[in-house]
């Protein structure tokens, strides 16, 4: 469960590169190796600090844009690892590229909009070290993943960025300049300081070339040096250490050494300011002329960088930046918490509480940071802000925040819906609050009980504590009573109790007061509410509104990012059968949901991406994903998430064949405490997954079929007289199956024909084609009716041509000669062959095998084709059958 965040404007700094300086050395290697290179998907320029990757990266843009092609910027900054953030600065990004939005991903899916673009274009993204978010590093992976034929993405990193660089690099789709490249040639330094009007003589040069290994940023700030001292004075070459920090230090002191006074004490009580403009810089340095000042700084160049996009803004160089807050902390330890208060008392007033609240803690000045937030912090609670919140609270000191049990039941909150609820219950217990007579106190505790105890899978203690809890409604915060509410619906309709859950999440709506994330809560909850009940494209439009956290939009807006409707919506598109928009979502909601650490969803996260990653051919991953699901499950004491890793094994193993294996794991996966809790409630991740189903899987491909079909019968009439519509659809799929393969087919065609009716209407996909192959000749008997198809209409039938194509080749008959012993090969197969075979009936896709076999894909098709001569198979999945039935593979 992850709040959604309000609209957050994004910095013109962010959107522009720093205005580049009159008299700049043109890179032409650079250019060339660019120019080569026109074709690579991904450029990046990656060197430590100062080597000029911004500068280098600014003449790229410069000639792209000469050459008609669009271009936007991307500065990243450490808020961006906040998926939200992230997601607003690229849309705005995007925006600047003149994109329109892909057809149907709504205004906010500005990856879906770049790779919909057939228009050449590059998207510059500088400073990306700072991502180490898995979540926003996964969507630039994916955004590089998706980008069209004319698309490019330049990204400037002092790190190597784990982007899956092997593969693009393996298909010449990157392009990298190192350091090595940007190192200043003789040429190019002679070329810099006779720009700025310091020739050297050229043994100076050669020497402050050799001390600087060609490091841009050394050069730049020797060059101001040498303004003061002139070339007699470069005798402090001599002195240089040889490191880049100990060079960037050096001369940055003596830079600043150098300047006057009233420029130096500027320069050291701004350094705590993150943009500068006149207005801002005159609060914390109230005596100076601070327009003339920043115009002076801008015309010496000394490391200051207007923006483009506002020409009365600045910022300073990173790496100055750093040395001057660093040398304000050595020169004036007093005046750093003084400067703060300074800047947080100016955005206090201009009624901007966020950088209010930063500056306050930045300076250390916490009680100023605690009336701030005192004052703000529940407002931002119903706006749902909990990492902001969190943020804050984990950087002031308990013994502070101890004295505040309002703030603290704010800080539970936060924390429970960002770290997850036995951190938040460690909080609420240490804080003593429970036991407050405070009435605003009382009334969070009032919501938060029952909430945390659902949230960690004890949804029977939650049952009754939540109950006592509702008999205190209404309390003096109608945001607790409305999230109790909302917790209470979900914990009662884990009961069984469907329209006691119906009636709560309409008494939320009625005490929500405007709160963002109550909202978002509400329709999440009725979406499962309809899912549950089969009601598949409700429970879409559900998500696709708590999504966009305000009932005017039902476009899909990732910014919010919200990772309770986040995987919700995920699953809606998978049963869909959108596999990438699926895949999409979860990228950036998995991680979100695997920190809150919400059983059902993060069972539901990581199962979908296992079968998303098998269903591409990539076996190996979707196994990892399982391993890391169950290791999660024992890492945090949750048997339920170890049995559904071991549940979903088992499911893969049986596609793949593999009988004995998938046996030996449902035998691990069926835990006896944990499936009868799954079989009395109504858990949102087993409606269609649990080990009676897994089993029944099982007895189908290996066992006996007539056994499955009188297990089956029972059950669908739970199903049904529980309500359990969508766990329903499921076991009469599988009746339908047990039927055909118990040699019954008129009954199996009715059974299915019936499902598929229903499907149709609501759009489920993935619920019958999961099933495998079965279930092709099925549907390829209820196809060829006509007279059905003309009585059901044409959705039944568009429906039943939908399910039949998406099985393909891949799902043709298997059937090879029954008993007969197999056909004598023609000619053996290879070694590398029989490699490719066990690859093949493992589920591997050819690109997967490729890249496990270390050969091409033209490679891998040759392989194939030579083995289905030498087999007589007419398909990938014949051949495998055929393999198996000689014993060449398992």
């Amino acid at each position: 469960m992850y709040a959604p965040s309000t609209s957050v404007h994004v910095q013109p700094a962010k959107l522009s590169p720093p205005a580049a300086p009159a008299a700049q050395v043109l890179r032409q290697a650079i250019a060339r190796q660019v120019h080569e290179a026109a074709r690579a998907r991904l450029l990046l320029v990656r060197a430590p600090a100062g080597f000029g990757k911004t500068t280098a990266m600014h003449q790229m843009r410069d000639r792209l844009e000469a050459e008609g092609i669009a271009t936007a910027w991307l500065t990243l900054d450490g808020a961006d690892n906040d998926v939200p953030r992230f997601l607003q600065s690229l849309g705005a990004a995007v925006q600047a590229l003149g994109i329109e939005p892909a057809p149907g991903s709504g205004l906010g899916d500005p990856i879906a909009a770049l790779g919909h673009d057939a228009l050449p274009f590059a998207l510059f993204l500088d400073d990306f070290e700072v991502l180490q978010s898995p979540a926003v590093i996964g969507l630039v992976r994916q955004l590089l993943d998706g980008l069209p034929r004319q698309g490019q993405l330049v990204i400037g990193s002092r790190s190597l960025p784990d982007l899956g660089l092997g593969r693009l690099r393996a298909r010449g789709q990157l392009l990298e300049i190192d350091a090595a490249l940007l190192r200043f040639s003789a040429a190019e330094a002679e070329e810099f300081f006779r720009l700025r009007g310091e020739a050297l003589p050229r043994d100076t040069l050669e020497r402050l070339l050799a001390k600087t290994e060609g490091w841009a940023g050394a050069l730049w700030l020797a060059s101001l040096a040498l303004q003061r001292h002139g070339a007699a004075g470069s005798d402090f070459v001599e002195r240089f250490s040889g490191s880049d920090r100990a060079v960037a230090d050096y001369l940055a002191e003596d830079v600043l050494a150098q300047q006057s006074e009233e420029v130096r004490d500027f320069l050291l009580r701004t350094s705590v300011l993150r943009v500068l403009d006149a207005r801002v810089c005159a609060a914390v340095a109230p005596r100076a002329d601070c327009a003339a000042l920043l115009a002076q700084l801008e015309a010496g160049h000394l490391f200051l960088a207007p923006l483009a996009s506002d020409a009365r803004s600045y910022r300073y160089h990173s790496l100055f930046a750093d040395f001057l807050r660093a040398q304000l902390a050595r020169e004036r330890p007093g005046d750093v918490a003084r400067l703060h208060l300074a800047a947080s008392g100016w955005y206090e007033a201009e009624g901007r509480p966020v950088p209010a609240i930063d500056h306050a803690i930045e300076g250390g000045d916490h009680p100023h940071a605690l009336a701030l937030l005192a004052r703000h912090a529940e407002r931002f609670l119903e706006e749902g802000r909990m990492r902001l919140l969190d943020r804050w609270f984990a950087a002031l000191p308990p013994e502070q925040l101890a004295g505040q049990p309002l703030l603290q039941m704010v800080a539970t909150w936060a924390e429970c819906f960002t770290r997850g609820p036995w951190q938040a219950l460690q909080r609420l217990q240490a804080s003593g609050c429970e036991t407050s007579d405070d009435a605003a106190v009382r009334a969070h505790v009032n919501g938060l009980q029952p909430l945390l105890l659902a949230m960690m899978d004890h949804p029977e203690d939650a049952y009754p504590v939540g109950h006592a809890n509702l008999r205190r409604l209404p309390t003096c915060r109608a945001f607790a009573d409305s999230a109790l509410a909302n917790a209470m619906a979900y914990i009662v309709s884990v009961m069984g109790e469907q329209h006691e859950a119906h009636r709560l999440l309409d008494a939320a709506r009625r005490s929500q007061a405007g709160s963002i994330f109550n909202r978002m809560y509400t329709e999440a909850m009725e979406g499962v509410l309809d899912l549950a009940e089969g009601r598949l494209r409700q429970a879409a439009a559900r998500f696709r509104v708590a999504l966009s956290a305000t009932p005017r939009s039902a476009s899909y807006n990732p910014t919010q990012g919200n990772a309770w409707a986040g995987v919700l919506h995920a699953g809606v598109l998978y049963e869909g059968d959108d596999l990438a928009g699926a895949e999409h979502l979860l990228s950036v909601y998995l991680p979100l949901a695997r920190d809150v650490g919400l059983p059902d969803h993060v069972i539901a996260a990581y199962r979908m991406r296992a079968r998303i990653a098998f269903l591409q051919g990539d076996v190996d991953s979707a196994f990892q994903l399982l391993t890391e699901l169950e290791y999660l499950g024992h890492d945090r004491q949750l048997p339920r998430v170890v049995a559904s890793a071991k549940l979903e094994h088992a499911r893969l193993l049986m596609l793949q064949g593999n009988r004995d294996a998938a046996a030996d794991m449902l035998e691990r996966a069926d835990d006896a405490a944990v499936w009868d809790r799954v079989r009395r409630l109504n858990l949102p991740a087993h409606p269609v997954d649990d080990i009676a189903i897994g089993r029944w899987r099982w007895q189908l491909r290996f066992g006996d079929a007539e056994a499955v079909r009188q297990a089956l019968a029972p059950a669908i009439a739970e199903a049904d007289t529980l309500a359990r519509r969508h766990r329903a659809l499921k076991l009469r799929v599988l009746l339908a199956l047990a039927q055909a393969r118990a040699g019954a087919a008129a009954e199996a065609q009715a059974v299915l024909a019936a499902v598929l009716a229903e499907t149709a209407r609501e759009g489920f996909v993935r619920l019958l084609l999961d099933e495998g192959p079965a279930l092709a000749p099925l549907l390829r008997t209820l196809q060829a009716d006509r007279a059905r198809l003309d009585e059901a209409g044409p959705i039944y039938a568009d429906h039943i041509a939908r399910l039949a194509a998406a099985f393909g080749e891949a799902h043709e008959d298997e059937s090879v000669a029954g008993d007969a012993p197999p056909a004598p090969l023609a000619e053996p197969l290879t070694r590398k062959e029989i490699r490719v075979l066990e690859l093949l009936a493992a589920g591997y896709s050819n690109a997967a095998m490729a890249e496990k076999l270390f050969v091409s894909d033209s490679t891998v098709r040759t392989h194939l084709r030579n083995i289905n001569l030498k087999l007589g198979a007419r398909s990938r999945t014949q051949a495998v059958a055929l393999a198996r039935q000689a014993g060449v593979v398992r």
